[in-house]
């Protein structure tokens, strides 16, 4: 049955994006129905995903054919967009158009910012392009599409062309006050929660919630603030938290996502909701976004204690001066470590969100950001996202730098990961460089093209490494005299993997780091059930303190350090190490891989095994021990090793 309008999102193969339902699109949805309207939402992301509509260079033409199903709309079709799928976006408009002159086409979203008038000129088969907020533009668009075809005269938030061929630009359309008053998501119009994670071939249960709009800053490299006007506006807290609860009740989910680029700058209604949470007794894990400077150790605690086990920091840089002259306004004194230690203590994840290249940065500021890296990783198990910046339209680097910008071969760029890929899509990208900034890299800012191939590289292999091998690299470090970026480059000259680099050092203190954390990654890697064998921690040899020396890796390398043992254990969710003496490694190594019931048979290993799982140092739970079947006595408070007389 045909529907009033549909509303789609532009296909793209990013695992994140195509994980989750499109939040703007559904508030969207919902609006439609609540003013009477029949709607279908087409996610042309999960579509992709799920094979629905092939993949290449005739996926758009596929997508056409999927929107225009059972004769599709019957008044107007809306594509929204990110600057990395506007290429995609126009193909399947340009599809569509072909198979139905009739249709009014519109366009919005994010990646028409600023460039909602050149679209309308230079593609003849887009009739508007809808500006501000989707619920009270597109609307109207499409009421008057309905009576008026595609004049478009009077609507606020439209850009639209007249039979002459004349783009009018029609006044802006005020942003909505109060979030509160806007509609439920309408997830009935999208397939269930289950089968977008059943496409991501993992166990992601990431559910997103349109939790609030808008950025007051104006980052040099970020369209948001000038997107919003500089305003952010917050759903109230007990609306948002009812949302968090549905969304968190669906099959299929996991853990709640709010979209809200700023979490904690209105302070009061962040702490609202964080207390709302908790009075509600919900626990519902949730990830947010934010600035560092705004996570006070009130609103920290706050987080962790309302269920919050992840945060997205952007950081931009390790030099306060680089960082505040592209618009980031963070104090220069603002301690970024201790906000991530605290952040770890309260049990909230950070990711760093890092940009590498900023025009004004040379080796020594880039510098100060990877080792910035390296020492939040050796503070908190934090992860690292590092970027290289766009000139995209509707930020100041577009102003400055679009047009001295330019893609590059086999880098995708910042926010552009499965996207523009395509031979239609590459068509778009070349005819019209100014309009697509998202696919540009600032080749000349960065230095050339050779310096953007290396942060390039930095960006992909540094943060896995640091993620899993934090100690060792800051062993290397220390041994070579060098900082991160100097360690970096003798690692990539090598042309070996990072552990191949590592394996081949000639400090000792390296290979024994490193030993230590493929042992972590092992034992973290383990299932909770436990074994009907004993499983002991592994045990790992090393010449360094494992904290001093990993923390002072700035400091040139002794000549030698104290022997340790230490034992890795396994715990739900990771791993622990705990230093340990001789006998009771010994001790451990003899247990290891024994049978459970043999177990029983054996007083003295019996003993051990009771004392070594009471002190938290075996994978047993007391459950799984048998009752032995020689009597016992209890070992009590006694040190381990002294039962190995």
């Amino acid at each position: 049955m045909s529907v009033d309008v549909l509303i789609a999102s532009a296909p793209h193969a990013d695992t994140f994006g195509y994980s989750m339902p499109p939040p703007g699109l559904l508030r969207l949805g919902g609006e439609f129905e609540r003013r009477g309207r029949s709607v279908a939402l087409a996610d042309l992301a999960y579509h992709l995903a799920a094979g629905d509509v092939g993949s290449g260079d005739a996926v758009f033409e596929a997508c056409a054919d999927l929107l225009l199903a059972h004769g599709g709309p019957r008044v107007a079709l809306g594509i929204s967009c990110m600057g990395a799928t506007l290429p995609a976006a126009l193909c399947v408009a340009r599809a569509v158009r072909a198979r139905r002159p009739d249709l009014c086409i519109l366009l919005g979203g994010p990646g028409t910012s600023g460039i909602d008038r050149e679209l309308v000129e230079r593609f003849a088969w887009i009739d508007a392009v809808g500006r501000g907020e989707g619920e009270e533009t597109f609307p109207a668009l499409v009421d008057r599409a309905e009576t008026h075809g595609t004049d478009f005269a009077g609507v606020l938030g439209a850009t639209w062309r007249e039979p002459s061929g004349a783009v009018r630009r029609e006044a802006d359309r005020p942003q909505i006050v109060d979030l509160g008053t806007l509609p439920p998501p309408a997830w009935h119009l999208v397939p269930e929660l289950l089968r977008y994670k059943a496409i991501t071939g993992g166990v992601d249960g990431l559910v997103p919630v349109d939790s609030g709009r808008g950025c007051v800053y104006d980052c040099s490299f970020c369209s948001i603030g000038r997107t919003w006007n500089r305003r952010s506006r917050t759903l109230p807290v007990a609306r948002l938290v009812d949302e968090m609860e549905s969304a968190a009740a669906m099959p299929g989910a996991r853990e709640v996502y709010l979209c809200h680029d700023i979490f904690g700058a209105d302070r009061r209604h962040a702490l609202a909701v964080c207390a709302e949470l908790e009075r509600r007794g919900s626990r519902i894990p949730f990830e947010v976004r934010a600035r560092v400077d705004h996570l006070d150790d009130e609103l920290v605690d706050a987080m962790g204690r309302a269920g919050c086990y992840r945060v997205l920091l952007g950081i931009e840089s390790g030099d306060a001066a680089l960082r505040n002259a592209h618009g980031k306004r963070m104090d220069p004194g603002l301690d970024v470590l201790a906000r991530v230690e605290r952040l770890h203590r309260a049990g909230v994840a950070s990711i760093l969100s890092l940009v590498l290249g900023l025009p004004g940065e040379d080796d020594e500021r880039l510098g100060a950001t990877l080792d910035l890296c390296l020492d939040a990783a050796l503070r908190a198990p934090v992860h690292l996202s590092l970027h290289l910046p766009n000139p995209q339209p509707a930020c100041e680097l577009g102003e400055q730098d679009g047009g001295r910008s330019r893609p590059v071969d086999g880098l995708a760029p910042d926010m552009a990961v499965g996207a523009g890929t395509t031979a239609p899509e590459r068509a778009l990208i070349d005819a019209h460089p100014d309009l697509f900034g998202t696919f540009a890299i600032m080749v000349e800012a960065h230095g050339g093209e050779r310096r953007v191939r290396e942060l390039a590289r930095i960006a992909q292999e540094l943060p896995p490494v640091l993620l899993r091998h934090p100690r060792t690299f800051a062993m290397l470090a220390r041994s070579r005299r060098e900082d991160v970026l100097g360690t970096f480059r003798a690692w990539a000259a090598s042309g070996l993997s990072f552990e191949g680099f590592a394996v081949a050092s000639d400090d000792e203190r390296v290979r024994e780091a490193l030993d230590w954390e493929r042992a972590i990654v092992r034992v973290s890697a383990l299932g909770d059930e436990p074994p009907e064998r004993v499983r002991a921690p592994l045990l790992v040899e090393v010449r360094f303190d494992p904290v001093r020396d990993t923390a002072a890796w700035r400091d040139a390398p002794t000549n030698g350090g104290e022997h340790a043992t230490l034992a890795v254990l396994h715990r739900p969710g990771g791993a622990r190490t705990v230093a340990i003496d001789a006998s009771l490694a010994a001790v451990l190594r003899e247990l290891d891989g024994r049978d459970i019931e043999d177990l029983a048979h054996d007083q003295r290993a019996f003993e051990l095994v009771r004392a070594l799982n009471e002190r938290d140092l075996l994978r047993l739970p007391a459950a799984r021990v048998p009752d032995p079947i020689h009597s016992t006595k209890r070992v009590g408070g006694a040190p381990v090793q002294a039962t190995n007389g």
